[in-house]
């Protein structure tokens, strides 16, 4: 039996729909058997997802999904394995998340323009566990209101960049992040690069200077990506030397198409991530920093026995 692994998901701890509790029961019986939880900007749901993923016998990877920007373009960055308590990388995982929180009061004040009374209390009342409300939680107490059907048809409609509601937003520098996920002992994987539009600065040169940086992969095998993108950041990711990783970016009902493993990642590129993880948490004083029983993967691949019983990562 093949080893499922997704690389890329998220829980109430962020824009998600389910608990990370929720969302491993569900990866579970998915029939995957590894997961990485990555809510935006916080490591806010590990322990619960640790918890969920003893219960249920799957290797979690803790990570995170880092809001950044890079030659004037928002960068989404899958960071995996970092110290949590790092200072520098906490510093601006705070920044980041205090620039969501001011930014949900302007986009509730232009919805008022157009006529749709909504405040604060609406936006929090269906993100109770958020670590910072942002845009999908206002999509989802429109949906409450009765304004808008979906998330989805909330943000089209209203939310997304040239809608009327639309309010920009900050992020961390690529490169800074970048370094600090290194110091942190850590491992970064740009996000589902080429899905929203022309590849722009993140072409061979792009992903050759943030490697330089210390970038290690790129996440090819994700929905948003035409079987030609795919093909095509397999040759950029070759040609770079890059891990290629793959996840499903599923945030439950909270954004359609994205069930847990419809996207995973191949077994030898993982255990490259994890090579990468283990020197970079080596360098950083931590130890080596990757799953108990990482050899168990390989057991899985020759003889197709079950991959239930891994532990987690560790710091």
């Amino acid at each position: 039996m093949a080893v499922r692994i997704d690389l890329h998901s998220h829980s109430t701890v962020s824009d998600g729909t389910q608990s990370p509790t929720q969302v491993v029961h569900a990866a579970a019986r998915a029939g995957l058997d590894v997961l990485a939880l990555t809510d935006h900007d916080t490591s806010g749901g590990w322990a619960e997802a640790q918890r969920a993923a003893d219960e249920v016998g799957l290797v979690l990877v803790p990570g995170m999904e880092v809001s950044t920007f890079w030659r004037g373009r928002s960068v989404h960055l899958l960071v995996y394995l970092p110290d949590p308590r790092h200072p520098g990388l906490l510093e601006r995982l705070d920044a980041v998340l205090r620039s969501r929180r001011e930014r949900v009061p302007r986009i509730l004040a232009k919805l008022h323009a157009l006529g749709i009374e909504l405040d604060l209390d609406d936006v929090l009342a269906v993100a109770p566990r958020t670590a910072a409300p942002g845009r999908p939680h206002v999509a989802d107490a429109m949906v409450a209101a009765g304004v808008s059907a979906t998330r989805t048809e909330a943000m089209t409609t209203y939310l997304q960049s040239g809608r009327p509601a639309f309010v920009p937003r900050t992020g961390a520098d690529l490169v800074d992040v970048l370094g600090l996920v290194t110091e942190a002992g850590g491992v970064s994987v740009v996000a589902h690069p080429w899905g929203r539009g022309r590849p722009g600065a993140l072409d061979v040169e792009g992903f050759a200077e943030l490697r330089a940086h210390g970038l290690v992969g790129v996440e090819v095998d994700h929905e948003d990506h035409s079987p030609e993108q795919r093909r095509a950041l397999r040759d950029v990711a070759r040609e770079v030397d890059l891990v290629v990783t793959g996840g499903s970016d599923h945030h439950g009902s909270g954004k359609i198409g994205h069930d847990l493993g419809c996207h995973t990642t191949a077994v030898e590129e993982y255990e490259r991530l994890l090579a990468h993880a283990t020197r970079a948490a080596r360098a950083a004083g931590r130890g080596a920093c990757h799953p108990d029983n990482p050899a168990s993967l390989s057991v899985v691949r020759a003889t197709g026995t079950s991959a239930a019983g891994g532990s987690a990562p560790r710091g």
